[in-house]
């Protein structure tokens, strides 16, 4: 059954994320042989924001029916741009900037495994009893 109220979570959630996000993006346009830094930055915070918010509230919050979906699913998702991502690697590709297109896709896979490593670290450890 949908739950009118989670669905409203992710809508505003995913609202607030995407006009940051294109508010960057706007902001910082980017040549196609040019490392796309907007896009990377939003990308690795997004990926922190995930992993800190989904730790945060699965294991240190009260269960909430409307926290995932307002910051994960909706905030989160609108922040983080990957479709942007594949379109600027298409871009780089047709620009034949090999180089960049390499180590843009890399440093984005690990610099955003990293964030979420490295806030679900740090909710584990900024709760651990002391």
């Amino acid at each position: 059954m949908l739950d009118r109220r989670e669905v409203a979570a992710v809508f505003v959630g995913g609202a607030i994320g995407t006009l940051a996000r294109a508010a960057l993006a706007d902001a910082y346009p980017q040549h196609p042989t040019s490392f796309p830094w907007p896009t990377f930055v939003v990308n690795v915070i997004a990926a922190f924001a995930l992993g800190y918010a989904v730790t945060r509230l699965q294991e240190r919050l009260p269960p909430s029916s409307y926290r995932r979906p307002l910051l994960g699913t909706g905030f989160c998702g609108g922040l983080s741009t990957f479709s942007t991502m594949q379109l600027e690697l298409l871009k780089m590709i047709d620009a034949r900037a090999w180089g960049m297109v390499v180590s843009y896709a890399a440093a984005s896979l690990v610099a955003g495994y990293l964030a979420v490593h490295i806030a679900t670290v740090s909710v584990r450890r900024a709760w651990l009893p002391r």
